[in-house]
């Protein structure tokens, strides 16, 4: 359910590292929670974050949430197709619905992260 190739954080965001960059997204877990998705509040291009910072929004049919950064970066991405399309998220949230990219500034924070067996259980599926 959760893939092995990405890191979980508690506040369920995953990240997937790729050299000095990593992408960012929801956990499927977190957005059978939340229901359809109508709307994010991206961050800017250019932006930084702080790891386990708030980076943005997510609103849904049942909620407004923050988004969490699971690493501490500079933001080079963002997935502009969730801007017309947030219903991407709920579709394939662990593929064509990542949020963001970072170049990462401090890669070792990637290992305070749950793999995904420590994530499955986090939420009951382990």
């Amino acid at each position: 359910m959760f893939p092995d190739d990405r890191r979980y954080s508690r506040e369920h965001e995953w990240i997937r590292r790729e050299a000095d960059e990593a992408t960012i997204g929801l956990t499927r877990f977190a957005v059978d929670e939340l229901g359809d998705i109508v709307y994010l509040d991206l961050p800017a291009v250019g932006s930084s974050m702080s790891q386990f910072g708030a980076f943005g929004v997510i609103e849904s049919v049942k909620a407004v949430s923050d988004l969490y950064a699971p690493a501490s970066g500079e933001v080079v991405a963002v997935n502009e197709a969730l801007r017309t399309h947030p219903e991407l998220v709920n579709a394939d949230p662990h593929g064509e619905g990542w949020v963001c990219r970072i170049r990462l500034s401090q890669p070792d924070e990637l290992e305070a992260l749950l793999d995904a067996h420590g994530y499955a259980d986090l939420v009951g599926g382990g």
